[in-house]
């Protein structure tokens, strides 16, 4: 299986490859800046030119947001804008441009409903102090060295890894991977180098094939699984919460920057700075590394795993929960296990996010009206359950694997609800000969198949 893999390694560059790498990546945000302030005039200028009554005709020539195009502008003009250009790779500039492209057509795209998603905002300029450092080269001399903890790239020259890179180096050597990209980027202080590679991975079968498993995240127990496992929450925000309000005060008192007055921030702010980012960026390290954990032990084990389609962007919008719910990484928990099955050759069942997995009894599968969220402990007055909330949800989601198992990619009937759930009394009516409308079927649509990815998502709509 072929397919584009990322690997990401730490740099110690000397003080020389450190402003060098500066320079290229601010390379990158001049040409970023120029290209972007280049097609903004031209809108404005057309957009005047109608309200003159000037006709379609006789406007200002448009200009390509393609990165062709704007590669072409650049060209004609960087002698005269940065007559310094020689002095960068040519990928510092084409970063830029490229990065501009992109963004450009999302925000086409957004406007005419070509996207979806939220909307997206016109490009910004670029800040020398917000934006990121980043420049990314495509081609020339891009490898790793023989010893395996140095790397040479464009213009650059040879950087010193932090850690070896074996792995990498391993699957080059084997010709089953091909160097596409190399990324370099300052995160938290630190700089590194991102691979894309293009990687021939060996087909592989998870140990239990046939087993099936339900993980319902939350933020009392990161995930519970229906096996009755319960994964801790780390907390790794609360955990580091101490020490990065310390470092918070101390930057506060001293000299920061004012763009009222001008006045520049002092020596000790800037180092202050530098360490409440590095404090910030072992906090999301930690939490990478135990979310990869996690998602790789569930893919290599388990044939079907099956969670919850959550709207976590929704559940952010709670003020309350939204630094906890952040700091757990649903999302990102859902991103790891879509490719992580697809590498271990497994399926990932996706259930529909109006699926009543915490009201329904996992015993008879009575679904109640409404089921507080103090309640932790799940009690079915059907038939007497009585379990842990988490672990019922969970049980309901491995069952929701075995009805797709059974219908295959057609419908299947089976309990679910909309944004009203029914009460049992409501359902057992709707169970009645003649009771069902045109409509109301309560069966997983023909969309809601397995997909050439190994993703299955489930979907319950039903008319209340």
């Amino acid at each position: 299986m072929r397919t584009i893999q990322a690997y990401r390694f730490a740099l110690d560059l000397t003080p020389a490859q450190e402003r060098a790498v500066l320079a290229h990546a601010g390379a990158a945000r001049v040409a970023h800046n120029w290209a972007l302030a280049h097609v903004k005039a031209v809108m404005d200028q057309r957009a005047a030119e109608r309200s003159y009554g000037i006709d379609a005709a006789n406007l200002t020539p448009a200009v390509g947001w393609s990165l062709p195009a704007l590669r072409k502008a650049w060209n004609e003009a960087k002698a005269t804008v940065a007559p310094w250009w020689k002095e960068c790779s040519k990928e510092a500039y084409n970063t830029g441009l490229d990065t501009l492209a992109r963004a450009l057509q999302n925000w086409s795209d957004s406007r005419c409903g070509g996207r979806a998603g939220r909307p997206v905002a016109f490009p910004r300029f670029k800040s020398r102090r917000r934006s990121t450092p980043s420049v990314q080269f495509t081609t020339g001399v891009i490898r790793v060295e023989p010893d395996r903890k140095h790397v040479v790239l464009p213009r650059l020259g040879r950087l010193k890894l932090h850690e070896s890179a074996r792995k990498l180096a391993r699957r080059v050597d084997a010709k089953t991977a091909r160097i596409l990209s190399a990324t370099v980027r300052r995160d938290g202080g630190r700089w590194h180098v991102a691979f894309c590679v293009e990687v021939d991975r060996a087909d592989r079968i998870p140990t239990g094939p046939n087993a099936t498993v339900g993980v319902d995240v939350g933020l009392r127990h990161l995930a519970v699984l229906s096996t009755g496992e319960l994964v801790p929450n780390p907390r790794h925000l609360d955990t580091a919460g101490l020490r990065t309000r310390r470092l918070l005060r101390r930057m506060s008192r001293r000299v920061g920057p004012d763009r009222r007055t001008g006045r520049h921030p002092s020596n000790r702010w800037e180092a202050t700075r530098a360490q409440v980012a590095r404090a910030h960026s072992r906090v999301a390290n930690l939490r990478r590394d135990g979310l990869h954990k996690l998602t790789t032990r569930l893919a290599s084990e388990y044939g079907t795993i099956v969670i919850e389609d959550l709207n976590v962007a929704g559940m952010l919008r709670n003020r309350r929960l939204a630094r906890h719910i952040a700091d757990a990484g649903f999302a990102e928990l859902r991103r790891q296990l879509a490719y992580k099955t697809r590498w271990y050759g497994g399926r990932l069942i996706l259930a529909d996010r109006w699926y009543p997995s915490s009201k329904t009894c996992s015993g008879c599968g009575t679904v109640k009206a409404k089921l507080a969220l103090s309640e932790r402990t799940y009690t079915c007055t059907t038939c007497g359950l009585a379990l842990d909330r988490d672990l019922n949800a969970a049980r309901n989601l491995a069952a929701l694997a075995r009805e797709v198992t059974t219908a295959g990619s057609g419908s299947v009937a089976g309990r679910g609800a909309n944004r009203k759930t029914r009460s049992s009394g409501q359902r057992a009516m709707k169970r009645q000969p003649g009771a069902a409308k045109a409509g109301q079927t309560g069966t997983v649509p023909p969309q809601g198949g397995t997909s050439h990815h190994g993703l299955v998502k489930v979907h319950r709509e039903e008319t209340a």
